[in-house]
């Protein structure tokens, strides 16, 4: 009985040793620089619909069931999808704030469901920075989250910080491709009349 107990306040005392040397929050983001005028980059940023383009996850599974509410590219809508594939998996995501060819964030509800236990919702925040630079626009991905104990031990035993940021970094990089081989358009130029003459004689 005794060795019992003890293994159990051994098992405690691990997990409250692990609860504390995990991390409790994680911010990871990945940048890159688009040939293309902040205010074309941002606007398509905002449209759950192009995701389609450029998204790793559609990549990953081009047949995902989705579902979008509300009006697309504003506060309040809603992309939903739900996919057979573990690398994509089920959740929605709800455009939250926009700032003006500034940034966008969102928030991201992952379905989570493990072996013998009931299913969950992790909930994260999803933003893009969208920054002008001399040659166009710096655009950087990113996602933080916080996990309370004893969820943040299992950020002990994954990589998030490689694994998400590889798939920021295919992502951005499809979308620099799509957004630099679209033309850009044509600039109004708007027709002035010529003055007329004064025809009154001298």
């Amino acid at each position: 009985m005794k060795i019992l107990l003890w293994i159990v306040v051994a098992i405690v005392v691990i997990f409250a040793i692990l609860g504390f040397m995990a991390p409790k929050d994680y911010d990871i983001s990945r940048s890159i620089e688009i040939n293309k005028p902040v205010e074309e980059v941002y606007p398509y940023l905002t449209s759950f619909e192009n995701q389609a383009n450029w998204s790793p996850w559609d990549k990953k599974d081009p047949h995902m069931k989705k579902v979008l509410t509300g009006t697309d590219g504003t506060v309040g809508c809603v992309s939903a999808w739900k996919s057979d594939s573990v690398n994509v998996g089920t959740g929605e995501q709800e455009i939250t704030k926009l700032e003006p060819n500034k940034r966008i964030e969102s928030e991201l509800r992952f379905l989570m469901e493990f072996p013998g236990m009931d299913p969950f919702t992790a909930v994260s925040k999803g933003y893009f920075n969208t920054d002008e630079i001399s040659n166009g626009t710096k655009v950087t991905w990113g996602i933080e989250s916080k996990y309370d104990f004893p969820w943040n031990i299992m950020m002990l035993f994954f990589d998030l910080e490689e694994t998400v940021g590889a798939d920021f970094e295919s992502g951005l990089n499809d979308l620099k491709n799509v957004m630099e081989s679209s033309a850009s358009p044509e600039p109004e130029i708007e027709e002035v009349a010529p003055a007329e003459e004064d025809a009154t004689p001298a």
